[in-house]
């Protein structure tokens, strides 16, 4: 059955009553989300434990203070102007970035990124109900001398995993009021933690032995690692921004842009913040916060570990459920959600076991940048190249009147845009440099500095960009009639043909 069909009786959205919706397409009619839920949303996200544990990691690898702000700061900055252009599409095409990225990839060929967003989806909702868990139980040590053990901690991530479950089982419109509701809240109780802890502060805090052995190399993994938190919310936010009125897309991106910048930002300062205080770097951050602040703070910290791992944990789920979805349509979006919340919560108990936390988390940011930011320069490139112009009613399989997609391109892959995003990818990896985890074998070309994101983005640019330009000329100068022998009754077939993102395509989702 093709997923569009159930836009013909419509769909629920509202708070407390199950979207209806999947992937399929969101007509303008039913699109009443205003700009600025998106800032809500991408800022609440942030306000987790499994979010704000990324930014120890600068002091971790041997930063001070100083170097840790600025790599957070600049790193966040980068990566939110990987973030912001994404949510240019979802407006236009009325589907998430995964099915959007159809138009790019070809409707075979984005299984690619689907397969890459849902891994980094199911991630970080296991690291958000891993670290929301970990809090719960250590400030109920801390307040009531409870035993820490796996038991407590099981009973905690089925607690967290059920309230998440459930928000996210609901759908955009429960999950757009729970952010609205948690953001304030959250970063207040943040706001009080710092402000509580200043007389112990130091600003003067020199940090220790660099990681990779030098200031240059250690500080760009850092900011590296910085940036890779608000790139990774790039592929979901056209969960939400679907949900705009065409004519809202700019404005929608700057202030998703907005929201992300100072969520992550936040998040990542307020850890550097309190590790630079905790007197054994060794231990796991969400123990050492607890150990570091007064006995009364710790009822403050069970509600961020609960509230703030729902939170991130819904919007982290709702998203793998939509992606899932759309790669096994036959599930819908309901009982998708229901399968990968299995999969992420048997991911959390196991690295509650196995996994070392540290190595764990910075590999996996190094890992998701390297397969994301190409895809998303595509992506970006691609929406610039069709003047945000799409058919989305082709972006799936087949089109809803059956008939073949626009975006079939070559047996459904546009070879243009793998070819271009899988040497990319492979040449971050070989230099990715996140020890001991994850060491390409180039990874000493720059003295030992991280240039795998930078390299695979660079790298996506220049070979997207010449096969577009490449494309384009090659179909101005073939007749209309002809090409290799092909009759091409259209500029839009010629387009598919040629490998070009189509572009004449009528503005379905454009009313302005």
């Amino acid at each position: 059955m093709n997923e569009f069909a159930s836009t013909q009786t419509g769909g629920v959205d509202e708070v407390g009553r199950i979207e209806a919706r999947g992937v399929e397409y969101v007509p303008p009619e039913e699109r009443h989300s205003p700009p600025n839920e998106l800032a809500a949303v991408f800022f609440s996200a942030q306000m987790c434990l499994g979010i704000i544990v990324l930014g120890s990691l600068p002091v971790l690898f041997g930063l001070s203070w100083w170097a840790s702000f600025w790599a957070i700061t600049v790193g966040t900055l980068i990566g939110t102007a990987f973030f912001g252009p994404m949510a240019l599409l979802g407006p236009r095409t009325g589907t998430n970035s995964a099915v959007s990225s159809s138009a790019f990839f070809g409707v075979v060929g984005r299984l690619i990124p689907s397969l890459v967003v849902l891994f980094i989806a199911v991630g970080f909702y296991a690291l958000a109900v891993w670290t929301g868990a970990q809090a719960i139980v250590a400030g109920a040590n801390r307040l009531f001398d409870m035993p820490i053990g796996d038991l407590q901690l099981a009973i905690a991530y089925a607690l967290i995993g059920a309230i998440t479950v459930m928000v996210a089982l609901v759908g955009h419109a429960t999950v757009v009021a729970a952010a609205k509701v948690l953001s304030p809240l959250l970063a207040v109780l943040l706001v009080i933690g710092i402000v509580i802890k200043l007389p112990d502060f130091q600003a003067d805090y020199a940090g220790g032995d660099y990681l990779l052995g030098g200031f240059w190399s250690t500080w760009l993994l850092s900011m590296v690692t910085a940036a890779g938190l608000p790139l990774s919310y790039a592929p979901f936010v056209n969960d939400y921004a679907r949900y705009l009125p065409a004519h809202q897309a700019r404005r929608g991106a700057w202030m998703a842009s907005l929201g992300v910048f100072l969520g992550c930002w936040f998040a990542l300062v307020f850890a550097a913040y309190f590790t630079t205080m905790f007197p054994d770097l060794s231990v796991d951050f969400v123990f050492g916060l607890v150990d570091a602040s007064p006995t009364w703070f710790a009822i403050p910290l069970i509600v961020v570990g609960l509230l703030g791992g729902c939170g991130q944990g819904a919007v982290a789920l709702y998203g793998s459920g939509l992606i899932t979805s759309a790669l096994l349509p036959q599930l819908g979006r309901v009982k998708a959600t229901l399968a990968i919340s299995a999969v992420g919560l048997a991911l959390v108990y196991l690295g509650s076991l196995v996994w070392d936390s540290i190595s764990s988390v910075s590999a996996f940011i190094t890992l998701l940048i390297v397969f994301t930011a190409p895809w998303l320069v595509i992506s970006v490139l691609g929406h610039l190249a069709v003047r945000g112009r799409y058919a989305p009613e082709d972006l799936l399989y087949q089109s809803s009147n059956g008939s073949r997609s626009v975006y079939w391109y070559n047996g459904g892959w546009n070879l243009f845009a793998i070819a271009a995003w899988v040497p990319s990818v492979l040449v971050g990896l070989m230099l990715a440099n996140t020890p001991p985890v994850l060491e390409g074998p180039w990874r000493s070309v720059a003295g030992g500095v991280d240039l795998s994101f930078a390299a695979a983005s660079l790298l996506a640019l220049l070979i997207y960009g010449t096969f577009l330009l490449v494309a384009r000329a090659r179909v101005v100068a073939t007749p209309a009639g002809t090409a290799d022998g092909m009759a091409l009754q259209s500029p839009a077939v010629r387009s598919a043909a040629d490998g070009l993102p189509v572009s004449d395509m009528k503005e379905v989702t454009t009313h302005e």
